[in-house]
Parts: C-alpha cells; sequence; structure tokens
C-alpha cells in the first residue's frame, strides 16, 4: 500500500507565501507523474500544477507564474511553492501520484492525499 501526506498549509494574508510538500511511502517502485488539485467549497476539484518524473510541468492558468511545482525524486516528494497567494486560491489541496508499486506485476496505481487546507484572507 502507499501513502501520501501533505504538510505546509494553512492560513495567509493576501499577497504571502505558502509551500506545501507531499511525501509518497509504501511499496513504491517509483514514482511517475505527481500533481496538486484543489477543491474550493461548492467547485469541481481542478488539477492546479503537475510535474512528470522527468520534472515537465503544467500550470492551470491562474496559477502561472505565482506557484511552482518541483519534487526530489529521491524522497518521492513533491512540492507547490505558492507566493502572491490570493483569497480564490483559498482551497483544500490535494496531491495525486502515479506509483509503480512492489508487487509482481509492478502495475502503476493512482493516489491521493487525504488533502490540506489553504486558506488566504486578511
Amino acid at each position: 500500500q502507499v501513502q501520501l501526506v501533505e504538510s505546509g498549509g494553512g492560513l495567509v494574508q493576501p499577497g504571502g507565501s505558502l509551500r506545501l510538500s507531499c511525501a509518497a511511502s509504501g511499496s513504491i517502485f517509483s514514482v511517475e507523474a505527481m500533481a496538486w488539485y484543489r477543491q474550493a467549497p461548492g467547485k469541481q476539484r481542478e488539477l492546479v500544477a503537475r510535474i512528470t518524473s522527468g520534472r515537465v510541468t503544467n500550470y492551470e492558468d491562474s496559477v502561472k507564474d505565482r506557484f511552482t511545482i518541483s519534487r526530489a525524486n529521491a524522497k518521492n516528494t513533491v512540492y507547490l511553492q505558492m507566493n502572491s497567494l490570493k483569497p480564490e486560491d483559498t482551497a483544500v489541496y490535494y496531491c495525486n501520484a502515479d506509483v509503480i508499486v512492489m508487487t509482481g506485476s509492478f502495475t502503476a496505481y493512482n493516489y491521493w492525499g487525504q488533502g490540506i487546507q489553504v486558506t488566504v484572507s486578511s
């Protein structure tokens, strides 16, 4: 089994910064693409940023130039540096990863973290 554990959320004023982390652990052979999603109250979950194992990245338009996704492959960890935060960034942020697990078939599965609250408010 594989677990994704997020950390780094909290309350920040508009214009401030936060750094989210998500560490994958368990029966991992390799971690492929990793991503951050978010879900605001009353809205659908949306992709914020994604990074492949080769560090190719893509971002949702509203966060480009403000957020940066990165990863530390040796730690099976993905980060989301969030700068110039706005009230509309308030949401529960979820980590997501495609993981090849150490079973006989080395199958890839998709996993979600439990979510972490980010609140941007004065």
